[in-house]
């Protein structure tokens, strides 16, 4: 925690936000939230409104999706989209080396290494979306369009 009680993470999760021209505004919850059901009850909105980021390694390349939280994730249609033939989950260790952030936390930019990024096209249907901030009890809300501009995302059908 900094000397303002907000956590690390979010901080630069807010600085990182500054430089692309997005405005996080955090919003914590000390209960956190283990699902994305979770998550939008503790926030008041519907669960496709939840981004839930998702990383896995294509063919030896960690890449990450953005998958509304009423959706799961076809890891077939993740692997094309990446240019990839085979697509598997990654562990706690290699997300947190990747992002700099834990698994509940990963925020759409601030990363410590550039990540390809595939967006669910079913978040665009919102006016605001929720995504973590840097930790799994901190979210903020973002625009779709800002959402795939902050990222580089490339928007793609990724639900099972």
């Amino acid at each position: 925690m900094t000397e303002s009680g907000v956590h690390k993470n979010v901080t630069r999760v807010i600085e990182a936000g500054r430089e692309l021209g997005v405005d996080v505004v955090p919003r914590n919850f000390a209960e956190g939230a283990k699902t994305a059901q979770d998550a939008a009850d503790v926030i008041g909105v519907g669960v496709g409104q939840i981004v839930k980021s998702l990383i896995f390694g294509v063919d030896g390349e960690l890449v990450l999706a953005y998958v509304s939280g009423s959706n799961q994730l076809d890891e077939k249609k993740l692997a094309a989209a990446a240019g990839g033939a085979k697509c598997k989950r990654v562990d706690a260790d290699a997300v947190r080396t990747s992002t700099g952030y834990p698994i509940g936390g990963v925020p759409p930019f601030g990363h410590l290494n550039p990540l390809d990024v595939f967006i669910d096209p079913d978040l665009l249907q919102y006016d605001e979306v929720w995504a973590a901030a840097g930790t799994w009890h901190d979210v903020f809300a973002i625009s779709p369009a800002d959402l795939v501009r902050a990222s580089s995302g490339t928007v793609t059908d990724l639900r099972k």
